[in-house]
């Protein structure tokens, strides 16, 4: 049975190696729960802030059934022709309130999101949306330099698969009923939190917490836009 007292969630999502894990880092410190979530890794040093059971165990199933890679490189989805999935919210709620949660705003990271994102929206039309975009080149170079970026193996190649990404994200924004924020990670990387800080200051339950996003935000795992430690 769901919640029907369970509040829409923060859904986060971009390109893969655009910052999203950051940017997801910074809506946990500031009050939001995500539940049980994959810890750091060689290329994503503070954490990847994604729930470990719904990209196991939804998303990659998901993207299996229609045909798809299930890591989100390739072949990708066809947005505008996917699979019903009508159990995702009640599979979705059940795992956040089974890790532990009981109140208060939640979310959801997932790169591979966007690659679904009417399905998402369709099961939770009032979420608040966050996507994170990067510059292009720099998620191509990150892309070649990321083991498990592997269905490429040229800089050509992976601007391809950011370009669809792009016209996504596009379509994204595009959509008036939801509510979508756009963040450029280089602007946090640069100490440019206005966007975010105004996200976090417009959504009831969360908190800006100055000291601890500072800690979080480390400009020297970045060089001039390019990690030397990726946050995926």
């Amino acid at each position: 049975m769901l919640n029907e007292f369970m509040i829409p969630p923060i859904l986060i999502t971009g390109a893969a190696r655009s910052g999203t894990s950051l940017t997801a880092g910074i809506i946990s410190i500031c009050g939001a729960f995500g539940g049980n979530a994959t810890g750091s890794t060689p290329y994503n040093k503070n954490g990847q802030f994604e729930n470990t059971h719904i990209r196991q165990h939804i998303m990659k199933p998901y993207l299996v059934r229609m045909g798809a890679d299930k890591m989100g490189q390739r072949p990708l989805p066809d947005v505008h022709n996917l699979l019903p999935f009508s159990e995702l919210r009640g599979e979705v709620e059940q795992t956040m309130r089974r890790e532990g949660y009981s109140t208060g705003p939640w979310y959801y990271k997932g790169a591979k999101m966007c690659l679904v994102w009417p399905t998402w929206h369709r099961a939770f039309p009032r979420a608040q949306w966050i996507v994170v975009r990067r510059n292009p080149e720099d998620i191509a170079d990150s892309c070649m330099r990321t083991p498990f970026m592997r269905k490429y193996n040229t800089v050509e190649g992976w601007l391809s698969w950011v370009k669809e990404h792009e016209k996504i994200f596009s379509e994204m924004m595009q959509m008036w009923e939801m509510d979508v924020t756009e963040i450029h990670i280089e602007d946090i990387v640069r100490g440019d939190f206005s966007v975010i800080k105004n996200f976090v200051d417009m959504t009831d339950g969360l908190r800006w917490s100055k000291h601890f996003i500072n800690q979080f935000v480390d400009p020297k795992l970045w060089k001039q836009g390019k990690e030397v430690i990726a946050n995926g």
